[in-house]
């Protein structure tokens, strides 16, 4: 019961970001959209910043079971660039109100999270030290925020080239010309 009132309560606060434009988003205005009162949305999230948090975390955890249904780790990737550039719009939008640093701080570590748990996983970077791996997952998730933040419609119709390039730079470099 309580994951259906979370759920409530997140299509209610992507309602108001996405179809009314809320530059501060509130929790009175969340809890006008969905009926309920101020005790149950604090019941659920200490704020609206974790109102956020848990809507990415839910979002990732399940676009990550779809993706570990496929085949490649290239195809993983490109259904993750695909669902995270299908929610561009609800970030940005998000990022637009008073809540920005806090969700940039948020998603820099979460996708770095991300990053390692799927090289653990997938046995990336096993020469390397932790620290040396550290940073190259730091590395990699600021380049693939950098690319969504400047996603473009041309982007889009390159997804696959994209996604091609950054898995192998993500996977195994790409040497320099000639080196091939």
């Amino acid at each position: 019961m309580a994951t259906d009132m979370k759920q409530t309560i997140a299509q209610a606060a992507k309602v108001l970001v996405m179809k009314k434009g809320v530059k501060r988003l509130t929790v009175k205005d969340i809890v006008e959209e969905c009926h309920i009162t101020r005790q149950a949305f604090y019941y659920h999230f200490e704020d609206i910043p974790a109102l956020f948090r848990w809507m990415i975390e839910q979002d990732t955890r399940r676009n990550m079971r779809q993706a570990r249904t496929l085949e490649d780790g290239e195809a993983r990737l490109r259904y993750l660039l695909v669902m995270a550039i299908n929610a561009l719009p609800y970030v940005k939008k998000g990022m637009a109100g008073s809540y920005r640093e806090e969700m940039e701080r948020f998603l820099d570590r979460y996708l770095q999270q991300l990053f390692e748990e799927v090289c653990d996983e997938q046995g990336l970077y096993q020469n390397c030290t932790r620290f040396e791996a550290n940073l190259i997952l730091r590395y990699h998730s600021q380049a693939i925020l950098g690319l969504l933040r400047g996603w473009t419609e041309n982007d889009t119709k390159n997804l696959d080239r994209i996604t091609h390039v950054v898995f192998r730079l993500v996977t195994e470099g790409i040497p320099p010309q000639g080196e091939n």
